[in-house]
């Protein structure tokens, strides 16, 4: 099976995935973790240049493109050769951040993004992307250290992700939202009880 975790900035979504991976373990799935963008050379080239290299200007449509490169490059290289093998992934973001990020907050066109992504990933999607919710301000008060370009972008625009992220998750089945500010072992139990019902969905 295929899972992502997806979210604002600042709601936990390392803590979660590592627990989450070795929940699924304790289960007998044998495990692939990713980054989105990143885990290829090139997916961490892209990443660097994307949230690294502030001294470039990126329009909100070359930002689109590249993290649709190093997206489609993780599917071929990674995510796809996983599944074919039977193994489960769960990647630290994927399409519907790129969704968010440059089209419900960045002004590019929602529709559009979702085609440009289907054609970029070959049409793989996940089998459940679990969302962790948190208010915007609560989770700008989480980061610590030295921010990325895409943490720097503000309280408005991360509002808008805040937004886009709920807005998605109301128009698709696949997408589940988990109450990020609740205690941390309380947000690993909804995230396993997501996971664990598409499970038997898919089992059926």
């Amino acid at each position: 099976m295929f899972f992502s975790i997806d979210g604002g900035d600042g709601t936990g979504k390392s803590t979660q995935i590592d627990r989450f991976c070795r929940w699924l373990e304790s289960q007998g799935h044998d495990v692939v973790t990713c980054r989105d963008p990143g885990t290829t050379l090139l997916g961490e080239a892209i990443r660097d240049l994307l949230l690294n290299r502030h001294d470039l200007s990126i329009h909100r449509r070359s930002e689109m493109f590249l993290y649709m490169a190093a997206r489609a490059q993780l599917v071929e290289e990674v995510i796809r050769p996983a599944l074919d093998s039977g193994k489960t992934v769960v990647s630290d973001r994927y399409l519907l951040a790129n969704v968010v990020y440059q089209g419900h907050a960045g002004g590019l066109d929602v529709d559009t993004l979702w085609q440009v992504g289907y054609t970029a990933t070959d049409h793989l999607a996940p089998d459940l992307t679990i969302v962790l919710d948190l208010p915007s301000e609560a989770a700008a008060a989480r980061l610590s250290g030295e921010l990325d370009r895409m943490e720097k972008q503000g309280p408005e625009f991360h509002s808008r992700v805040r937004r886009g992220f709920l807005e998605e998750a109301e128009r698709q089945a696949h997408i589940a939202v988990v109450d990020a500010s609740q205690d941390i072992d309380e947000v690993a139990a909804d995230i396993q009880a997501a996971a664990a019902a598409e499970m038997v969905k898919a089992a059926r």
